[in-house]
């Protein structure tokens, strides 16, 4: 049980309530007593007389109200999936007794992957920006009350492009398996249905759940995704021999997919680092060295999307280089100065940058002047390190904001 004692407060202190677990007089329990700060307990509405949980994960331990427990499954309710998904199967209908075909081939032009992946990110979509908006204004969810509007499209069209990968990396695996498989119209529907309720669930779920944390996971997906997908449609056409660029030009197949990708991902980018940064306002306010950290790494983002609006086709190859140089260039430039924009940063995380620039600098080297490494390659080796640790980079400013926040100490008496 919590039993709950106000405590005068020092003028100025943040308020604080003690909570005290009376253990059961059992071998093994123990009697102790925390003292919470005043936001903790009015986040978990925790009164006296009140039971919470305490859950063990790994070597932490995840403090939960009767209230908080009540998971997103159960917020969900069942039509809010199920009425699209019928909705979307009535149509998929529809559509082909109106072309009178009763035979529907799982992949092609007119076939149950290209149905499924239309209407899932467009009915996915919707629904995801619905549930957005609404958890916005409700503000039950801590990260969406502080996504500003001029982020929303980006944030909105980010899920759409991931969704829209992931089914298309699962229908050509099941092309790959049900190679030339076809389906009678009824059981079609019934495989759309299915498809749509999941989509649909999955989409909700997101907009319940989505928090920064999600949003450096749907970077990191939506670059890594787009990338390995482009890689994968042009390996008949041999682009390693090439080079990385080449997945963007007018002789890769599907070169939209690539500089689509690069532009989404700075969107996205643009879009965290506004957040994260406005949110280190409040804990660091008039920082200057966050503000120049800001602006380098806005830069980095327009830059990368500079790279995917001007391909490496002969019109732009002048530009393209250009512009992928400076990438280079913000990375180098952010790896030697984060020691000094970043506040209060760990020996580790310089160890890390420092060991991630001097591999830059041997590639490069082995590269440019020994002739050891291919184009190919030591632009694979860059893309991967460089994003990687921007990547973590991005981790460590959430942790800043987590300070106060959403991570609190306190004292075990």
């Amino acid at each position: 049980m919590v039993k709950q004692d106000k405590q005068a407060t020092p003028r100025g202190a943040q308020p604080a309530v003690t909570v005290r677990r009376e253990a059961v007089p059992t071998d093994g329990e123990v009697t102790v007593k925390m003292t919470l700060p005043a936001r903790v307990v009015d986040q978990l509405k925790v009164s006296a007389g009140d039971t919470v949980k305490l859950e063990l994960r790994n070597h932490n331990v995840l403090l939960q109200s009767a209230d908080s427990e009540r998971s997103l499954f159960q917020r969900i309710s069942l039509w809010w999936y199920l009425a699209p998904g019928l909705f979307c199967s009535i149509l998929f209908n529809i559509f082909f007794a109106v072309k009178n075909q009763n035979q529907i081939p799982l992949s092609g032009e007119t076939s149950l992957a290209t149905t499924v992946i239309l209407m899932g990110v467009i009915m996915g979509t919707i629904l995801f920006g619905i549930f957005f908006i609404r958890e916005r204004r409700n503000q039950t969810n801590a990260f969406s009350k502080n996504v500003y509007w001029r982020n929303f499209p980006v944030v909105i069209l980010s899920f759409a492009l991931i969704l829209g990968i992931a089914l298309m990396g699962v229908f050509w695996l099941f092309n790959a398996i049900f190679n030339g498989a076809t389906f009678d119209r009824l059981t079609a529907t019934i495989i759309f249905f299915v498809f749509e309720t999941m989509i649909n669930y999955v989409m909700i779920f997101a907009a319940f759940s989505l928090s920064s944390r999600t949003l450096i996971r749907l970077f990191t997906a939506v670059i890594v995704g787009g990338v390995v997908i482009s890689m994968a449609t042009n390996s008949s056409r041999r682009w390693w021999q090439y080079n990385l660029s080449f997945l963007g030009t007018h002789l890769a197949q599907n070169s939209w997919q690539f500089n689509m990708t690069l532009m989404f991902s700075a969107l996205l980018m643009v879009a965290l680092t506004d957040y994260i940064f406005v949110s280190l306002a409040a804990i660091y306010p008039r920082s200057l060295r966050l503000l120049t950290l800001r602006i380098v790494i806005t830069l980095m983002a327009v830059d990368l999307g500079a790279v995917g609006f001007f391909p490496n086709n002969q019109r732009f190859h002048f530009l393209h280089d250009q512009v992928a140089g400076f990438l280079v260039y913000f990375i180098i430039g952010l790896i030697v100065g984060i020691r000094w924009l970043l506040p209060g940063i760990s020996k580790e995380f310089l160890r890390m940058s420092y060991t991630v620039g001097a591999i830059l600098v041997v590639a490069d080297v082995l590269f440019q002047f020994v002739g050891y490494l291919s184009l190919t390659a030591f632009e694979i080796i860059g893309f991967a390190l460089a994003f990687g640790w921007v990547i973590v980079l991005f981790q460590l400013l959430q942790e800043l904001i987590d300070q106060g926040t959403r991570l609190f100490e306190v004292e075990v008496e």
